[in-house]
């Protein structure tokens, strides 16, 4: 009985989220902004299935002449999406699956977080709150952001966790925040940005609320080297190898942050609500809503606070709480002045925020705090009122914001694994996002897809039997005369070219506009093996991240062992 009443919370959170994410349970698929989800997890696969893990270079995208895409774009749902491949879902579902699961594992996520502070009640409140907020919609069903949905699951987790260990100081502590710090990490790096100052001050926090630095510190440190072993895979490849490709076209053209600051009226009165795109000021197609609910609440709970202040009536053994709320009031309406076009003097001061691309992104800072302060209400209306107060929130929140939780046209359009990688549609997916990570040594982006994988430029002869994988190709050449052969793959360090086994050197005319390889083979016949190695850096982060992972699961063994030795 008590069992059911401690899980009994943790299943209308999940119901919750199951009505968010209602339509991803049905057939079809939905239009969303970033349609490339399927494509990812069909290129995550074939790099599984070629044992390139961890996966790097694909070999669809770049109009075909491949892409180092997960050389630089995180993983993680994609990894989990694997999952689900393996036990024979479709691409489809798989993909709709994944956006499900960042649903539930975000209200649960957030509950156990709010749980801490306001108790079950509380928890359930703040973690309806949570998913229900318009922006999470925004992510799923308009935007289709994979990984930036991911992210609100690491939010209160990174939270939680480093609260624990600074108050608790136990090593699994250490462990779980090290494990959600590489889930975001590995789900969007772009949050590690804006998220990382909060837990910097959250900590700051603690710490000087129980004056214990010495031992916090040290579990800190402990936490975040783990978190570098266990992402150094990504992370130094991602970051040490900018160089190879041309990141500027992330930051201009569209993607300049100037062009994407959300109105007030936008951000606070406008109930709009569609599928377009974000352009210049209010000509927007999609809607930038922080929650009338939302922003409205947080308003009359700081009222609350300093009329309760200003009475001396705040309860003393909630001292602690109230500066928790308060911190996450003023981190949310902060985050909501980053996301208006006044805060552009901080873009400006602060060149690395330029590569959030979207000042309305700090809106999933705002849905995380708005949606925490609200379960304190549990604290602030008198005890027999909590469940009405609650049950009136949260219902009256569902019913105000439901048709926000649908994709465009209200429901799922027919469609198969077979038509997304096929015909046009598979066109479109292998041209699409050129700009992302495109290696430098292309001068331009390509103007048409690869039609064939080598071809003789100069001289006359024969290339047959071509195959490829996801990093690796090889033919054979036929000819009575030296020949220039242009592989239409992009050139990208470590691409090694061998000729009968034998290392021969790549070139890249001057004429060469796309960054293709280009190989001289003498006359006869030969074998040509081309394959993408890894870099000294690539191969120091794998052994980094192999050693961490490693380590990490024998001392959970280890423990395991020991706690059932305990018990015995």
């Amino acid at each position: 009985m008590k069992k059911n009443k401690l899980l009994f919370p943790i299943f209308i959170v999940i119901f919750a989220a199951l009505l968010a994410g209602r339509t991803l349970l049905t057939s079809g698929y939905f239009k969303m902004h970033d349609d490339l989800q399927m494509m990812r997890q069909l290129e995550m696969e074939k790099c599984f299935l070629d044992l390139q893990i961890p996966c790097r270079w694909i070999p669809d995208m770049g109009y075909g002449f491949g892409f180092p895409l997960f050389n630089y774009y995180p993983p993680l749902p994609y990894l989990v999406g694997e999952l689900f491949r393996v036990v024979g879902f479709s691409f489809v579902d798989t993909a709709k699956l994944v956006f499900l699961i960042s649903f539930i594992f975000s209200v649960v996520a957030m509950y156990f977080f709010s749980k801490e502070f306001f108790g079950k009640v509380g928890g359930v409140l703040s973690s309806v709150f949570y998913i229900w907020a318009p922006y999470h919609a925004v992510d799923v069903y308009v935007r289709g952001a994979m990984n930036e949905a991911w992210a609100f699951i690491w939010f209160p987790l990174i939270l939680l966790f480093g609260y624990k260990l600074i108050t608790v100081h136990r090593s699994r502590f250490t462990i779980l925040l090290a494990l959600s710090w590489t889930g975001l990490f590995l789900s969007h790096n772009l949050m590690v940005l804006i998220f990382t100052p909060i837990f910097a001050i959250w900590c700051l926090f603690w710490l000087w609320r129980f004056k214990n630095l010495v031992s916090s510190i040290k579990y800190l440190v402990s936490s975040s080297l783990l978190t570098l072993g266990l992402t150094a895979f990504f992370t130094l490849p991602a970051i040490l190898e900018q160089k190879y490709v041309q990141v500027d076209t992330l930051i201009n053209g569209y993607y300049e942050y100037i062009a994407h600051f959300a109105t007030l009226n936008q951000l606070f009165i406008s109930r709009f609500w569609g599928y377009g795109a974000s352009v210049w000021m209010e000509n927007d197609g999609m809607p930038f809503q922080i929650g009338h609910v939302h922003w409205i609440l947080s308003l009359i709970i700081l009222i609350v606070l300093v009329v309760l202040f200003l009475r001396k009536k705040l309860n003393p053994k909630l001292h602690t709480t109230y500066y928790i709320l308060l911190f996450f009031i003023l981190v949310g309406w902060f985050a909501a002045f980053m996301a208006h076009s006044r805060s552009t003097f901080i873009w400006q001061l602060v060149p690395a925020l330029k590569f959030v691309q979207f000042p309305w992104r700090f809106l999933t800072l705002v849905t995380f705090s708005f949606s925490f302060i609200v379960g304190s209400l549990v604290l602030l209306v008198p005890k027999k009122f909590i469940y009405l107060v609650v049950g009136i929130l949260s219902i009256g929140l569902i019913i105000f914001n439901w048709n926000y939780f649908l994709p465009d046209g209200g429901k799922m359009g027919p469609l198969t694994d077979k038509e997304k990688f096929s015909g046009a549609a598979w066109d479109l997916q292998r041209t699409a996002g050129i700009f992302d990570y495109l290696p430098k040594t292309a001068k331009e982006n390509p103007r048409e897809g690869q039609s064939v994988l080598a071809e003789v430029i100069v001289g006359k002869g024969e290339i047959t039997n071509p195959q490829e994988g996801t990093d690796w190709v090889k033919f054979l050449t036929t000819s009575n005369q030296p020949l220039t052969v242009r592989i239409n793959i992009f050139d990208f360090p470590n691409w090694k070219a061998f000729v009968d086994e034998k290392e021969v050197e790549t070139t890249i005319p001057e004429t060469e506009r796309w960054g293709r390889m280009y190989l001289t083979i003498p006359e006869g016949t030969h074998e040509v093996y081309l394959k993408l190695y890894n870099t000294p850096l690539r191969n120091v982060s794998n052994i980094i991240s192999l050693t961490a992972w490693l380590g990490l699961l024998a001392y959970l063994v280890l423990q395991f062992k020991r706690g059932r030795r305990n018990r015995a």
